[in-house]
Order: structure tokens, then sequence, then C-alpha cells
């Protein structure tokens, strides 16, 4: 079966589902396989719980014509993806970067969408799997769309660009983070560059942080550059107070004040890269205004935690050097008697991860804190004068037993440490 003969099923099924768990009657279901599972396998389960054809690179036993047998099921996921974004005529934004990603493309979604029927990603459905999904997702009468794209290794960006096909993008940093799939800093300017590859062949347009020296370089003959930052460029801002939540002076054109409800002025750019695009495409500024400060972190981005009369900042989705040090040094600056800190290892640095560690524990040891717990991966292997803890569980419990009142506790970690187990 060719990709156009598939397209005109999926016109007709236009949901499709890789979990038959989640499956609902009419789904197209596509029988992924990995190292540990084989999804081949209950594509007779598919059909009976509803779906309307089984997509399968494994040809079964016995033989309906409502199974599909293709050659990869994850490349003809891809393909149909391609084909399917292929049929429209729109801004697709792309947005990478080793940081404030996920909260950026919530932002930009929440600014487009006040004027705009925008599409975006949702959750963090952000890889070989999730994009392809999202895309699948757009509909017809879209205007919009906005697409995150992770990556923890050299072509994966490029690989998602080949069907994503982004007319804008965005790289929020490359900082250090996923060293080991990368191979150090200048491999994850590379990989993150892929982006930026992709626009400059096909004359697309950029949304670069223009503070950042490393981005202008890397940006360099992408024909449209739309420059942010705090001087020097199309839109400028600054930080007027970050404690408790961050608030941002847009200093050109119509200056407006933003007060948001994210922690922390390493949001900055997340939230000037959201105006950047917004005014781009010509959004009223009282709306951009709006849909930011309307927007409320969750799934353990940089929230803000009241809890009797102590205040948590659960920031702990992921961790990595580069986030890592902006949080702490955030939480630094806060003005606050009491101040408990428990983080969590980092992960995928790989030959790195010991030094990496260790430049966090030489930071913690800049400030005075009332008490710091780290817990698990390197921060275990490394001698140093605060608490070590084996996991969030063991975390949790000291922490239930302390009777902390009238403290500030910062909370961060890579995701398979778990760290939102403490609270």
């Amino acid at each position: 079966m060719t990709i156009e003969q598939l397209y005109r099923i999926f016109e007709q099924n236009p949901s499709i589902q890789t979990d038959t768990r989640a499956l609902q009657q009419g789904d197209l279901f596509f029988a992924l396989k990995g190292p540990n599972f084989n999804a081949n396998l209950f594509a007779a389960d598919a059909l009976a719980a509803g779906a309307a054809y089984a997509i399968v690179d494994e040809a079964p036993a016995d033989p309906d014509p409502r199974i599909i047998v293709v050659d990869n099921v994850l490349n003809t996921l891809q393909s149909l993806a391609k084909f399917h974004r292929e049929q429209f005529d729109i801004p697709f934004i792309a947005i990478t970067g080793s940081n404030g990603k996920t909260t950026t493309k919530e932002l930009v979604h929440a600014v487009l969408s006040t004027i705009y029927k925008t599409c975006t990603t949702q959750g963090n459905l952000n890889n070989h799997i999730g994009i392809p999904l999202t895309i699948l997702r757009i509909r017809k009468d879209a205007e919009m769309a906005v697409i995150e794209m992770g990556a923890n290794h050299q072509q994966e960006i490029a690989g998602y660009c080949a069907y994503a096909l982004p007319t804008h993008g965005i790289i929020t940093n490359a900082g250090k983070a996923h060293l080991e799939g990368f191979g150090g800093i200048e491999g994850v300017h590379k990989g993150k560059g892929e982006l930026y590859d992709f626009l400059r062949a096909r004359k697309g347009a950029a949304f670069v942080m223009w503070d950042y020296d490393y981005l202008r370089s890397m940006s360099e003959g992408i024909p449209t550059i739309i420059k942010y930052g705090t001087t020097d460029a199309n839109i400028t801002g600054e930080v007027v107070r970050s404690e408790p939540f961050l608030s941002v002076e847009i200093t050109t054109g119509n200056q407006y004040t933003i007060d948001t409800q994210l922690v922390g002025a390493y949001n900055f750019p997340n939230v000037l890269a959201a105006v950047a695009v917004g005014q781009y495409f010509q959004a009223p500024p009282e709306l951009i205004k709006s849909a930011i400060e309307s927007y409320t972190p969750t799934n353990s981005r940089s929230q803000l935690i009241k809890k009797d009369s102590n205040t948590i900042i659960l920031d702990a989705y992921n961790a990595n050097p580069s986030s890592m040090r902006a949080a702490i040094e955030n939480f630094a600056a806060i003005r606050a008697d009491n101040k408990v800190l428990l983080l969590g290892g980092m992960m995928e640095l790989g030959p790195e991860s010991l030094q990496e560690h260790q430049g966090i524990i030489d930071l913690l040891q800049q400030y005075h804190w009332k008490d710091v717990v780290l817990v698990g991966g390197d921060f275990m292997k490394l001698d140093h004068p605060f608490k070590k803890m084996a996991n969030a569980s063991e975390a949790g419990e000291w922490l239930k037993a302390q009777g902390f009142t009238n403290t500030h506790f910062l909370i961060k970690g890579s995701r398979s440490m778990q760290m939102e187990k403490v609270v």
C-alpha cells in the first residue's frame, strides 16, 4: 500500500493510536515495536477494541482485510506525517533547545491562540514517535502549528525536520544537556543547530535570542532573523522582578509589563521569545500580555507551591548542569531566611558527569543554606558536606520528619530521579 492510499484511509479515520489501552472507536492502530515491546502481537486486540485498521510490519497468521502490512510501522507513521504536513501552507514553528523548550512552546501556543487556530505538541511528545503523532493531529482548518523537538544525539533534529518541514524555528539555548549523546558542548551546538541548517537551506525564518553570541553565529545565513534580547534586537525587554514570580518589561514599541506566573529569571528568554513570535505574527500587545499572564506552569516545571507556612519551588521535570545552575542561583537570590535544597542527580552527561556534579557542589558551597540534600546519581559518588540520599522516596521521608516551617524549598533533578515524589 502506498502512502497516498494510506492517507486516504487516514482522511476517513483521522485519529491514530499506538496504545491499545487508549483506543477509541474508529482509530487507526499503528503497531510500533521496540527493544522491550512488540505491538504487532496486539493487532487483533486493537481491532476487537474498535480500531478501524491496524498497521503492522509482521503479517498475522490469520489474514484480516483490516490489517495493513507495511515494511516498517515507524517509518510509515513518519512518512504519513510528512504527507499530511505537505497538505498545509501555514507557518510551522519548530522549537528545540537544552532548556526551556516546553515552557517556550506553551507560551508561544498561548500567544498565537489568541488570534489563530493553533495546534501544538501535547505534553512532551517531542520525539520520533511524538512528533509525527502531533503532526497527524493537525486538522485542515489549522492556521498555525507549534512543534517541540527534543533530542539527545546528532542528526535527530535533522530527522524531525525532514517530515515536520518547519518554516520558522527557535533554539532556546544550547547548554550542557545530553552531553553523552551529543559528544560534548560543541556536539550540542551542532545537534541543536540542525534546525538552523534546515531553515537556512529552506530560506526560512528564525527567532534568535540575540544576547547569546553562539546563537548569533549559529544562525548566520538564515534569510529572516527576528532578534529578541535585552539590547540591539527587534524585541527587547528586561526583568522587572523575579520574586516570587517573574515580571518582564517589554522595552520596544508599545512598552508594557508582563506579570507572569513563572518562577525564576531564567524564564525571561522564554517569555521574550513568545512576545517576539506574537508580535511577528501581528498579535496585539494586550493579547500577548494577557496570554502570557494567564499561563500557569504544570507538570513540575517551575511550579510555586504554598503548603502551610512553607514555599516550594518544584522544578523536577528535568535537569542538566545549565538548568541546575540557573535554578540554584535564582533560589539564592530569593529573599528568605530559611532555604532548603533537595537536588537529584543529572543524567546523560557521559564522561563529564562527575566533573559536572562536582561543579554543582562547588556552586552550592558558595552560599549559605539551612540544609542541602543531594539525591542519587553521581552525587552519591562524590565527597561533599551535604546530606546524601539514595532516592526521592528516602529524601521525602527525611523531609517529612523535619517538620520545617516558614521555609523555602527548591526541588529539582533529572526526570529519572522523580524528585516530585519528595512532595
